[in-house]
Protein backbone atom coordinates (compact mmCIF):
# COMPACT_ATOMS: atom_id res chain seq x y z
CA UNK A 1 0.00 0.00 0.00
CA UNK A 2 1.27 3.49 -0.85
CA UNK A 3 2.65 5.60 1.96
CA UNK A 4 0.28 8.17 3.50
CA UNK A 5 1.61 10.93 5.72
CA UNK A 6 -0.18 11.46 9.03
CA UNK A 7 -1.42 15.04 9.46
CA UNK A 8 0.13 17.19 12.20
CA UNK A 9 -1.44 16.78 15.62
CA UNK A 10 -2.07 19.73 17.89
CA UNK A 11 -0.47 19.29 21.32
CA UNK A 12 -2.65 20.42 24.21
CA UNK A 13 -2.27 24.21 23.98
CA UNK A 14 -2.19 24.68 27.73
CA UNK A 15 -0.47 21.63 29.16
CA UNK A 16 2.27 21.67 26.51
CA UNK A 17 2.93 25.42 26.52
CA UNK A 18 5.97 25.87 28.71
CA UNK A 19 6.04 29.63 28.07
CA UNK A 20 2.53 30.22 29.37
CA UNK A 21 2.97 27.86 32.31
CA UNK A 22 6.25 29.47 33.37
CA UNK A 23 4.96 33.02 32.86
CA UNK A 24 1.93 32.42 35.05
CA UNK A 25 3.98 30.60 37.68
CA UNK A 26 6.36 33.57 37.89
CA UNK A 27 3.82 36.39 37.71
CA UNK A 28 0.86 35.19 39.77
CA UNK A 29 0.47 34.55 43.50
CA UNK A 30 0.10 30.82 44.19
CA UNK A 31 -3.57 31.00 45.20
CA UNK A 32 -4.60 32.88 42.05
CA UNK A 33 -2.46 30.61 39.90
CA UNK A 34 -4.23 27.49 41.20
CA UNK A 35 -7.68 29.00 40.74
CA UNK A 36 -6.94 29.75 37.09
CA UNK A 37 -5.88 26.24 36.15
CA UNK A 38 -9.28 24.62 35.59
CA UNK A 39 -10.45 27.25 33.09
CA UNK A 40 -7.19 27.18 31.16
CA UNK A 41 -7.17 23.40 31.00
CA UNK A 42 -10.76 23.35 29.72
CA UNK A 43 -10.00 25.99 27.10
CA UNK A 44 -7.04 23.88 25.97
CA UNK A 45 -9.37 20.88 25.66
CA UNK A 46 -11.74 22.95 23.55
CA UNK A 47 -8.89 24.07 21.29
CA UNK A 48 -7.88 20.46 20.58
CA UNK A 49 -11.50 19.52 19.88
CA UNK A 50 -11.94 22.48 17.55
CA UNK A 51 -8.79 21.60 15.57
CA UNK A 52 -9.96 18.02 15.19
CA UNK A 53 -13.46 19.15 14.21
CA UNK A 54 -12.07 21.50 11.57
CA UNK A 55 -10.17 18.61 10.00
CA UNK A 56 -13.21 16.37 9.89
CA UNK A 57 -15.92 18.76 8.66
CA UNK A 58 -16.53 21.02 5.70
CA UNK A 59 -15.54 24.58 6.41
CA UNK A 60 -18.44 27.01 6.70
CA UNK A 61 -18.83 30.75 6.41
CA UNK A 62 -21.58 32.96 7.86
CA UNK A 63 -24.56 33.47 5.58
CA UNK A 64 -26.68 36.62 5.42
CA UNK A 65 -30.38 36.26 4.54
CA UNK A 66 -31.80 39.74 4.06
CA UNK A 67 -35.45 38.86 3.29
CA UNK A 68 -37.74 36.09 4.43
CA UNK A 69 -39.98 34.10 2.09
CA UNK A 70 -42.81 36.66 2.41
CA UNK A 71 -40.76 39.74 1.65
CA UNK A 72 -40.06 40.95 5.17
CA UNK A 73 -36.60 42.38 5.89
CA UNK A 74 -34.93 40.10 8.46
CA UNK A 75 -31.12 40.47 7.98
CA UNK A 76 -30.58 37.06 9.58
CA UNK A 77 -27.00 35.85 9.85
CA UNK A 78 -26.30 32.12 10.20
CA UNK A 79 -23.12 31.47 12.17
CA UNK A 80 -20.60 28.64 12.34
CA UNK A 81 -20.70 26.11 15.22
CA UNK A 82 -17.80 27.79 17.03
CA UNK A 83 -19.66 31.10 16.94
CA UNK A 84 -22.84 29.47 18.14
CA UNK A 85 -20.84 28.11 21.09
CA UNK A 86 -19.15 31.46 21.76
CA UNK A 87 -21.42 32.87 24.44
CA UNK A 88 -21.41 29.63 26.43
CA UNK A 89 -17.63 29.26 26.26
CA UNK A 90 -17.03 32.91 27.10
CA UNK A 91 -19.29 32.99 30.13
CA UNK A 92 -18.46 29.50 31.44
CA UNK A 93 -14.73 30.24 31.55
CA UNK A 94 -14.86 34.00 32.30
CA UNK A 95 -12.92 34.79 29.15
CA UNK A 96 -14.13 38.39 29.30
CA UNK A 97 -15.38 38.87 32.85
CA UNK A 98 -12.01 37.90 34.35
CA UNK A 99 -10.41 41.07 32.99
CA UNK A 100 -12.70 43.25 35.07
CA UNK A 101 -12.03 41.56 38.38
CA UNK A 102 -10.82 43.51 41.39
CA UNK A 103 -7.12 42.66 41.14
CA UNK A 104 -4.00 43.94 39.45
CA UNK A 105 -3.67 40.42 37.98
CA UNK A 106 -7.13 40.49 36.37
CA UNK A 107 -5.91 41.40 32.90
CA UNK A 108 -3.17 38.78 32.89
CA UNK A 109 -5.68 36.13 33.90
CA UNK A 110 -8.09 37.32 31.21
CA UNK A 111 -5.49 37.28 28.45
CA UNK A 112 -4.22 33.83 29.38
CA UNK A 113 -7.76 32.68 28.64
CA UNK A 114 -7.89 34.70 25.40
CA UNK A 115 -4.58 33.22 24.23
CA UNK A 116 -5.94 29.68 24.54
CA UNK A 117 -9.45 30.36 23.24
CA UNK A 118 -8.68 32.63 20.29
CA UNK A 119 -8.05 30.26 17.38
CA UNK A 120 -10.61 27.72 18.53
CA UNK A 121 -13.19 30.52 18.67
CA UNK A 122 -12.77 31.28 14.96
CA UNK A 123 -12.16 34.94 15.85
CA UNK A 124 -15.20 35.21 18.10
CA UNK A 125 -12.52 36.96 20.14
CA UNK A 126 -12.86 39.95 17.79
CA UNK A 127 -16.27 41.03 19.14
CA UNK A 128 -15.11 39.97 22.61
CA UNK A 129 -12.30 42.52 22.27
CA UNK A 130 -14.80 45.16 21.19
CA UNK A 131 -17.06 44.26 24.11
CA UNK A 132 -14.13 44.51 26.52
CA UNK A 133 -13.24 47.90 25.07
CA UNK A 134 -16.84 49.08 25.32
CA UNK A 135 -17.06 48.00 28.96
CA UNK A 136 -13.81 49.84 29.68
CA UNK A 137 -14.95 53.01 27.91
CA UNK A 138 -18.35 53.04 29.61
CA UNK A 139 -16.72 52.63 33.03
CA UNK A 140 -14.31 55.47 32.20
CA UNK A 141 -17.21 57.72 31.11
CA UNK A 142 -18.78 57.66 34.57
CA UNK A 143 -22.21 57.47 32.90
CA UNK A 144 -24.08 55.75 35.72
CA UNK A 145 -27.14 54.94 33.61
CA UNK A 146 -25.11 53.15 30.94
CA UNK A 147 -22.88 51.46 33.51
CA UNK A 148 -25.93 49.93 35.17
CA UNK A 149 -27.57 49.13 31.83
CA UNK A 150 -24.74 47.61 29.79
CA UNK A 151 -22.00 46.29 32.07
CA UNK A 152 -24.04 43.49 33.70
CA UNK A 153 -24.62 42.12 30.19
CA UNK A 154 -21.09 42.61 28.86
CA UNK A 155 -19.52 40.97 31.92
CA UNK A 156 -22.20 38.34 32.48
CA UNK A 157 -21.29 34.76 33.47
CA UNK A 158 -24.65 33.54 32.07
CA UNK A 159 -24.98 32.98 28.30
CA UNK A 160 -28.68 33.85 28.50
CA UNK A 161 -27.89 37.41 29.56
CA UNK A 162 -24.51 37.92 27.86
CA UNK A 163 -24.24 40.68 25.23
CA UNK A 164 -21.63 41.40 22.60
CA UNK A 165 -20.75 44.96 21.67
CA UNK A 166 -19.51 46.25 18.34
CA UNK A 167 -17.22 49.18 17.61
CA UNK A 168 -18.57 51.19 14.68
CA UNK A 169 -15.93 53.74 13.72
CA UNK A 170 -14.75 53.07 10.15
CA UNK A 171 -16.52 54.72 7.23
CA UNK A 172 -15.80 55.00 3.52
CA UNK A 173 -14.39 58.49 4.06
CA UNK A 174 -11.85 57.42 6.65
CA UNK A 175 -10.29 54.44 8.39
CA UNK A 176 -7.55 55.46 10.80
CA UNK A 177 -8.48 59.12 10.23
CA UNK A 178 -12.03 59.27 11.56
CA UNK A 179 -12.21 63.05 11.34
CA UNK A 180 -14.25 62.79 8.13
CA UNK A 181 -16.98 60.69 9.79
CA UNK A 182 -20.25 61.30 7.95
CA UNK A 183 -22.67 59.60 10.35
CA UNK A 184 -24.99 62.18 11.88
CA UNK A 185 -26.72 62.22 15.27
CA UNK A 186 -30.04 64.04 15.52
CA UNK A 187 -32.56 64.36 18.32
CA UNK A 188 -36.18 63.49 17.57
CA UNK A 189 -39.21 65.34 18.92
CA UNK A 190 -38.99 63.42 22.19
CA UNK A 191 -35.33 64.30 22.68
CA UNK A 192 -34.03 60.82 21.76
CA UNK A 193 -30.74 60.84 19.88
CA UNK A 194 -30.81 58.84 16.63
CA UNK A 195 -27.98 57.93 14.24
CA UNK A 196 -28.06 58.21 10.45
CA UNK A 197 -25.23 57.05 8.20
CA UNK A 198 -23.16 54.21 6.84
CA UNK A 199 -20.53 52.20 8.71
CA UNK A 200 -18.12 50.43 6.38
CA UNK A 201 -16.73 47.79 8.78
CA UNK A 202 -18.77 46.25 11.58
CA UNK A 203 -17.13 43.15 13.02
CA UNK A 204 -19.81 42.57 15.64
CA UNK A 205 -23.06 43.20 13.82
CA UNK A 206 -24.45 40.02 15.41
CA UNK A 207 -24.03 41.59 18.83
CA UNK A 208 -26.63 43.29 20.97
CA UNK A 209 -24.90 46.68 21.35
CA UNK A 210 -22.19 48.90 19.91
CA UNK A 211 -20.22 52.08 20.40
CA UNK A 212 -20.39 54.41 17.39
CA UNK A 213 -18.85 57.73 16.43
CA UNK A 214 -21.22 60.31 14.99
CA UNK A 215 -21.34 64.06 14.43
CA UNK A 216 -24.12 65.72 16.42
CA UNK A 217 -26.38 67.92 14.32
CA UNK A 218 -24.99 71.44 14.23
CA UNK A 219 -21.48 70.41 15.35
CA UNK A 220 -18.44 71.59 13.44
CA UNK A 221 -16.11 69.61 11.21
CA UNK A 222 -13.10 67.53 12.23
CA UNK A 223 -12.50 64.83 14.79
CA UNK A 224 -12.89 67.00 17.87
CA UNK A 225 -16.57 67.62 17.06
CA UNK A 226 -17.46 63.92 17.01
CA UNK A 227 -19.34 62.31 19.88
CA UNK A 228 -19.29 58.72 21.09
CA UNK A 229 -22.68 57.02 21.34
CA UNK A 230 -23.94 53.75 22.79
CA UNK A 231 -26.55 51.88 20.76
CA UNK A 232 -28.52 48.65 21.12
CA UNK A 233 -29.20 46.58 18.04
CA UNK A 234 -32.06 44.30 19.11
CA UNK A 235 -35.73 44.87 19.80
CA UNK A 236 -36.49 41.74 21.78
CA UNK A 237 -35.60 38.78 19.57
CA UNK A 238 -35.56 40.84 16.35
CA UNK A 239 -32.92 43.12 14.93
CA UNK A 240 -34.00 46.74 15.10
CA UNK A 241 -35.38 47.94 11.72
CA UNK A 242 -33.23 51.10 11.93
CA UNK A 243 -30.13 48.87 11.54
CA UNK A 244 -29.83 47.62 7.97
CA UNK A 245 -27.19 45.05 7.00
CA UNK A 246 -26.12 45.80 3.42
CA UNK A 247 -23.81 42.83 2.98
CA UNK A 248 -21.13 40.70 4.63
CA UNK A 249 -17.52 41.38 3.66
CA UNK A 250 -15.73 38.79 1.52
CA UNK A 251 -12.33 38.86 3.22
CA UNK A 252 -8.90 37.32 2.68
CA UNK A 253 -9.06 35.69 6.11
CA UNK A 254 -11.16 35.63 9.30
CA UNK A 255 -13.90 34.28 7.06
CA UNK A 256 -15.95 32.79 9.91
CA UNK A 257 -16.23 36.28 11.41
CA UNK A 258 -19.32 38.07 10.00
CA UNK A 259 -17.95 41.51 9.19
CA UNK A 260 -20.69 43.69 7.72
CA UNK A 261 -21.42 46.92 5.95
CA UNK A 262 -24.40 48.57 7.62
CA UNK A 263 -26.72 51.54 7.33
CA UNK A 264 -28.12 53.35 10.34
CA UNK A 265 -31.51 54.91 9.65
CA UNK A 266 -32.53 56.54 12.92
CA UNK A 267 -31.09 53.95 15.30
CA UNK A 268 -31.68 55.11 18.92
CA UNK A 269 -28.46 56.16 20.63
CA UNK A 270 -27.22 57.52 23.96
CA UNK A 271 -24.09 59.69 24.32
CA UNK A 272 -21.47 58.35 26.70
CA UNK A 273 -20.62 61.84 27.90
CA UNK A 274 -20.15 65.25 26.34
CA UNK A 275 -21.29 65.75 22.75
CA UNK A 276 -17.73 66.27 21.54
CA UNK A 277 -14.25 64.73 21.80
CA UNK A 278 -15.60 61.28 20.99
CA UNK A 279 -12.24 60.19 19.61
CA UNK A 280 -10.68 60.89 23.00
CA UNK A 281 -13.41 58.83 24.65
CA UNK A 282 -12.55 55.95 22.31
CA UNK A 283 -8.95 55.87 23.58
CA UNK A 284 -9.65 53.36 26.40
CA UNK A 285 -11.24 51.09 23.78
CA UNK A 286 -8.13 51.16 21.60
CA UNK A 287 -5.76 50.46 24.49
CA UNK A 288 -7.73 47.32 25.32
CA UNK A 289 -8.38 46.10 21.79
CA UNK A 290 -4.75 46.57 20.76
CA UNK A 291 -3.75 44.38 23.68
CA UNK A 292 -6.21 41.74 22.48
CA UNK A 293 -4.70 42.03 19.00
CA UNK A 294 -1.17 41.38 20.28
CA UNK A 295 -2.21 38.38 22.38
CA UNK A 296 -4.16 36.88 19.48
CA UNK A 297 -1.22 37.42 17.12
CA UNK A 298 1.00 35.52 19.55
CA UNK A 299 -1.61 32.75 19.72
CA UNK A 300 -1.41 32.34 15.95
CA UNK A 301 2.38 32.09 16.14
CA UNK A 302 2.10 29.46 18.86
CA UNK A 303 -0.33 27.37 16.77
CA UNK A 304 1.81 27.56 13.61
CA UNK A 305 5.00 26.56 15.43
CA UNK A 306 3.31 23.77 17.39
CA UNK A 307 1.99 22.17 14.22
CA UNK A 308 5.27 22.63 12.35
CA UNK A 309 7.22 21.02 15.19
CA UNK A 310 4.86 18.07 15.43
CA UNK A 311 5.10 17.54 11.68
CA UNK A 312 8.92 17.76 11.80
CA UNK A 313 9.04 15.02 14.42
CA UNK A 314 7.00 12.60 12.29
CA UNK A 315 7.78 13.48 8.68
CA UNK A 316 10.82 11.65 7.33
CA UNK A 317 12.97 12.86 4.44
CA UNK A 318 16.31 11.51 3.25
CA UNK A 319 16.15 8.77 5.84
CA UNK A 320 15.63 10.94 8.92
CA UNK A 321 12.84 12.92 10.61
CA UNK A 322 12.83 16.58 9.59
CA UNK A 323 13.59 17.59 13.17
CA UNK A 324 16.99 15.87 12.79
CA UNK A 325 17.81 17.81 9.60
CA UNK A 326 20.05 20.57 10.91
CA UNK A 327 18.89 23.33 8.57
CA UNK A 328 15.23 22.57 9.26
CA UNK A 329 15.91 22.50 13.00
CA UNK A 330 17.74 25.82 12.68
CA UNK A 331 14.71 27.35 10.98
CA UNK A 332 12.33 26.11 13.67
CA UNK A 333 14.63 27.36 16.44
CA UNK A 334 14.72 30.84 14.87
CA UNK A 335 10.92 30.86 14.79
CA UNK A 336 10.76 29.74 18.40
CA UNK A 337 13.13 32.46 19.60
CA UNK A 338 11.18 35.19 17.80
CA UNK A 339 7.92 33.83 19.16
CA UNK A 340 9.24 33.77 22.72
CA UNK A 341 10.19 37.45 22.44
CA UNK A 342 6.76 38.35 21.10
CA UNK A 343 5.04 36.29 23.80
CA UNK A 344 7.03 38.05 26.53
CA UNK A 345 6.18 41.52 25.24
CA UNK A 346 2.47 40.85 24.64
CA UNK A 347 1.94 39.33 28.07
CA UNK A 348 3.91 42.09 29.77
CA UNK A 349 1.53 44.62 28.20
CA UNK A 350 -1.42 42.54 29.44
CA UNK A 351 -0.08 42.43 32.99
CA UNK A 352 0.90 46.09 32.92
CA UNK A 353 -2.59 47.07 31.78
CA UNK A 354 -4.06 45.44 34.89
CA UNK A 355 -1.49 47.06 37.17
CA UNK A 356 -2.18 50.53 35.76
CA UNK A 357 -5.97 50.08 35.88
CA UNK A 358 -5.87 49.06 39.55
CA UNK A 359 -3.39 51.69 40.73
CA UNK A 360 -0.67 49.13 41.46
CA UNK A 361 1.82 50.40 38.87
CA UNK A 362 5.16 52.03 39.61
CA UNK A 363 5.43 55.75 38.72
CA UNK A 364 7.00 55.11 35.29
CA UNK A 365 4.66 52.29 34.28
CA UNK A 366 1.71 54.34 33.02
CA UNK A 367 4.00 56.03 30.48
CA UNK A 368 5.55 52.65 29.74
CA UNK A 369 2.13 51.16 28.97
CA UNK A 370 1.36 54.08 26.68
CA UNK A 371 4.49 53.22 24.67
CA UNK A 372 4.49 49.42 24.82
CA UNK A 373 0.85 49.00 23.74
CA UNK A 374 1.35 50.28 20.16
CA UNK A 375 4.82 48.69 20.00
CA UNK A 376 3.49 45.26 20.97
CA UNK A 377 0.56 45.48 18.60
CA UNK A 378 2.54 46.59 15.56
CA UNK A 379 5.46 44.20 16.02
CA UNK A 380 3.47 41.09 16.87
CA UNK A 381 1.10 41.82 13.98
CA UNK A 382 3.91 41.83 11.44
CA UNK A 383 5.74 38.95 13.07
CA UNK A 384 2.65 36.73 13.03
CA UNK A 385 2.50 36.98 9.23
CA UNK A 386 6.20 36.15 8.89
CA UNK A 387 6.10 33.21 11.29
CA UNK A 388 2.92 31.72 9.84
CA UNK A 389 4.37 32.03 6.35
CA UNK A 390 7.62 30.31 7.33
CA UNK A 391 5.72 27.63 9.22
CA UNK A 392 3.64 26.80 6.15
CA UNK A 393 6.85 26.34 4.19
CA UNK A 394 7.89 23.73 6.78
CA UNK A 395 5.09 21.51 5.45
CA UNK A 396 6.19 21.74 1.84
CA UNK A 397 3.30 21.47 -0.62
CA UNK A 398 0.87 20.41 2.12
CA UNK A 399 1.18 23.88 3.60
CA UNK A 400 -0.44 25.27 0.46
CA UNK A 401 -3.39 22.87 0.37
CA UNK A 402 -6.62 24.37 1.62
CA UNK A 403 -8.21 21.39 3.34
CA UNK A 404 -5.16 20.78 5.56
CA UNK A 405 -6.32 23.86 7.48
CA UNK A 406 -2.80 25.30 7.29
CA UNK A 407 -3.26 28.12 4.72
CA UNK A 408 -5.95 29.60 6.98
CA UNK A 409 -3.26 30.36 9.57
CA UNK A 410 -1.49 32.69 7.14
CA UNK A 411 -4.63 34.31 5.75
CA UNK A 412 -5.98 34.99 9.22
CA UNK A 413 -2.64 36.33 10.46
CA UNK A 414 -2.68 39.16 7.94
CA UNK A 415 -5.49 40.88 9.83
CA UNK A 416 -3.37 41.56 12.92
CA UNK A 417 -1.33 44.22 11.13
CA UNK A 418 -4.50 45.95 9.91
CA UNK A 419 -7.03 45.86 12.76
CA UNK A 420 -6.89 48.59 15.41
CA UNK A 421 -4.32 50.67 13.55
CA UNK A 422 -1.90 49.73 10.78
CA UNK A 423 1.83 49.43 11.38
CA UNK A 424 2.48 52.98 10.19
CA UNK A 425 -0.35 54.47 12.25
CA UNK A 426 0.94 52.75 15.37
CA UNK A 427 4.53 53.76 14.62
CA UNK A 428 3.41 57.39 14.67
CA UNK A 429 1.45 56.69 17.84
CA UNK A 430 4.63 55.41 19.47
CA UNK A 431 6.38 58.65 18.49
CA UNK A 432 3.68 60.60 20.30
CA UNK A 433 4.17 58.38 23.35
CA UNK A 434 7.86 59.31 23.33
CA UNK A 435 7.13 63.03 23.20
CA UNK A 436 6.80 63.32 26.98
CA UNK A 437 9.45 61.38 28.85
CA UNK A 438 11.31 60.04 25.82
CA UNK A 439 13.01 56.71 26.38
CA UNK A 440 13.18 57.23 30.15
CA UNK A 441 10.33 54.86 31.16
CA UNK A 442 11.57 52.13 28.80
CA UNK A 443 15.15 52.47 30.05
CA UNK A 444 13.96 52.23 33.65
CA UNK A 445 11.90 49.14 32.86
CA UNK A 446 14.73 47.44 30.95
CA UNK A 447 17.10 48.09 33.85
CA UNK A 448 14.62 46.39 36.18
CA UNK A 449 14.06 43.45 33.83
CA UNK A 450 17.80 42.93 33.33
CA UNK A 451 18.60 43.11 37.04
CA UNK A 452 20.18 39.89 38.25
CA UNK A 453 20.47 38.37 34.78
CA UNK A 454 23.43 36.27 33.74
CA UNK A 455 23.66 37.09 30.03
CA UNK A 456 26.00 40.06 29.91
CA UNK A 457 26.16 39.90 26.11
CA UNK A 458 22.38 40.35 25.84
CA UNK A 459 22.31 43.12 28.45
CA UNK A 460 25.07 45.00 26.62
CA UNK A 461 23.31 44.62 23.26
CA UNK A 462 20.04 45.93 24.69
CA UNK A 463 21.68 48.97 26.30
CA UNK A 464 23.74 49.76 23.20
CA UNK A 465 20.66 49.56 20.99
CA UNK A 466 18.66 51.83 23.29
CA UNK A 467 21.57 54.29 23.19
CA UNK A 468 21.52 54.15 19.39
CA UNK A 469 17.77 54.79 19.41
CA UNK A 470 18.26 57.80 21.69
CA UNK A 471 20.92 59.21 19.38
CA UNK A 472 18.63 58.64 16.39
CA UNK A 473 15.83 60.55 18.11
CA UNK A 474 18.14 63.42 19.03
CA UNK A 475 19.59 63.61 15.53
CA UNK A 476 16.19 63.91 13.88
CA UNK A 477 14.28 65.77 16.58
CA UNK A 478 14.22 69.01 14.58
CA UNK A 479 13.15 67.35 11.31
CA UNK A 480 9.62 66.12 11.89
CA UNK A 481 9.20 64.68 8.39
CA UNK A 482 12.37 62.60 8.74
CA UNK A 483 11.36 61.51 12.23
CA UNK A 484 7.99 60.28 10.99
CA UNK A 485 9.48 58.62 7.90
CA UNK A 486 11.77 56.56 10.13
CA UNK A 487 9.17 55.84 12.80
CA UNK A 488 8.60 52.24 11.71
CA UNK A 489 12.27 51.29 12.10
CA UNK A 490 12.40 53.00 15.49
CA UNK A 491 9.26 51.18 16.65
CA UNK A 492 10.57 47.75 15.65
CA UNK A 493 13.87 48.53 17.39
CA UNK A 494 12.23 49.55 20.66
CA UNK A 495 9.85 46.58 20.56
CA UNK A 496 12.74 44.16 20.10
CA UNK A 497 14.76 45.80 22.90
CA UNK A 498 11.81 45.51 25.29
CA UNK A 499 11.20 41.89 24.26
CA UNK A 500 14.86 41.00 24.76
CA UNK A 501 14.93 42.54 28.24
CA UNK A 502 11.76 40.64 29.16
CA UNK A 503 13.31 37.42 27.84
CA UNK A 504 16.30 38.10 30.07
CA UNK A 505 14.04 38.41 33.11
CA UNK A 506 12.28 35.14 32.26
CA UNK A 507 15.61 33.41 31.52
CA UNK A 508 16.99 34.41 34.91
CA UNK A 509 13.88 33.11 36.71
CA UNK A 510 13.79 29.85 34.72
CA UNK A 511 17.50 29.15 35.02
CA UNK A 512 17.22 29.16 38.80
CA UNK A 513 14.60 26.43 38.40
CA UNK A 514 16.71 24.31 36.11
CA UNK A 515 15.24 25.24 32.71
CA UNK A 516 17.91 26.59 30.31
CA UNK A 517 15.57 26.99 27.31
CA UNK A 518 14.52 30.64 27.93
CA UNK A 519 18.20 31.57 28.16
CA UNK A 520 18.77 29.86 24.82
CA UNK A 521 15.85 31.81 23.33
CA UNK A 522 17.31 35.06 24.64
CA UNK A 523 20.73 34.30 23.16
CA UNK A 524 19.29 33.47 19.73
CA UNK A 525 16.85 36.39 19.76
CA UNK A 526 19.62 38.89 20.45
CA UNK A 527 21.85 37.30 17.81
CA UNK A 528 19.07 37.83 15.26
CA UNK A 529 19.58 41.56 15.86
CA UNK A 530 17.77 44.29 17.76
CA UNK A 531 18.55 47.39 15.70
CA UNK A 532 16.10 48.17 12.89
CA UNK A 533 16.85 51.92 12.75
CA UNK A 534 16.93 53.58 9.34
CA UNK A 535 17.66 57.11 8.16
CA UNK A 536 15.12 57.88 5.46
CA UNK A 537 16.39 59.27 2.17
CA UNK A 538 13.65 61.54 0.85
CA UNK A 539 15.33 62.05 -2.53
CA UNK A 540 15.71 58.32 -3.06
CA UNK A 541 12.08 57.76 -2.05
CA UNK A 542 10.89 60.41 -4.50
CA UNK A 543 12.90 58.85 -7.33
CA UNK A 544 11.56 55.37 -6.66
CA UNK A 545 7.97 56.55 -6.48
CA UNK A 546 8.25 59.04 -9.35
Amino acid sequence: MAFLQDPPQLPHPYRSDRLLLAWLDRALPANRRAALDADLDALGDYAVMAWQRAGATTRRKPVLTQWDAWGQRVDRIELTPAWQEGAAMTTRHAVLAAGHGDSEHARLEEFARVYLYHLASEFYTCPLAMTDGAATAIKASGNRELIERALPHFLSRDPATFWLSGQWMTETAGGSDVGDTETRARQDAAGQWRLYGRKWFSSAVVGEAALALARPEGAGSGGAALALFYVETMDGARRRPELIVDRLKDKLGTQELPTAEIHLDGLPAWPLGELANGVRQVAPVLNVTRSWNAICAVASMARAIALARDFAEHRRAFGRPLIEQLLHAQTLADLQAQFEGAFALAFEVAHLLGRVEHGAAAPHEAALLRLLTPLAKLWTGKLAVAICSEALECFGGAGYIEDTGLPQLLRDAQVYAIWEGTTNVLSLDSLRALAGDGLGPLRTACTDWLDGGDDMHAASAIRQTLDAAARWLDRHAAARDTLEAGARGLAFTLARCAAAALLARQASWSSRRGDPRPAAALHRFVDLGLDRLVTPDADNTALLLG
